[in-house]
């Protein structure tokens, strides 16, 4: 098998020493180079809802991260329409895969990132069809989501 340059033998990108966030169960390097618990550097709280807390606020800017690239899809969609380019890119798409697991430093493996933006695609996509098929009125980020199966105004068609 041959690896990229700068990925290591699981297919992760070699992080640079100071970049590393990776580690052994809960694990972290420190400055020696040895592994310390993750939960020292929460001084004076508990570390289990200090731990949390922080995952709540990554996953609050995960979501504005989300909803910003999907205002530029749904610009991009408008662009792809006056064009008359289709909204399915596939080489696009998988260049975007391709860039997402190149500046993978872990933990998580390519794999998994690969699976997460093939869904954040599919949503951007569908998020471009939806913004593209209405009136410029209908069509603005507020108005872009399709009625889901749980949704009465989803149709059984």
């Amino acid at each position: 098998m041959t690896r990229r340059p700068g990925k290591t033998a699981g297919g992760r990108r070699a992080a640079p020493a100071g970049e590393r966030s990776g580690g052994e169960g809960g694990r972290a390097p420190d400055a020696a180079g040895g592994l310390r618990d993750r939960a020292d550097g929460l001084a004076g709280a508990d570390p289990f809802e200090e731990l949390r807390r922080r995952i709540d606020a990554i996953d609050h800017r995960v979501v504005a991260l989300l909803n910003e690239r999907a205002g530029h899809a749904i610009t991009l969609g408008r662009i792809k329409k006056e064009r008359g380019l289709t909204i399915y890119q596939p080489a696009r798409e998988e260049e975007v895969l391709r860039n997402v697991q190149e500046s993978n430093a872990g933990p998580l493996e390519d794999a998994a990132l690969r699976r997460l933006f093939e869904r954040i695609i599919d949503e951007s996509r569908r998020i471009e069809r939806v913004a593209t098929a209405g009136t410029e009125e209908t069509a603005g980020p507020e108005r872009a989501r399709e009625p889901g199966p749980e949704d009465p105004a989803a149709s059984s068609d």
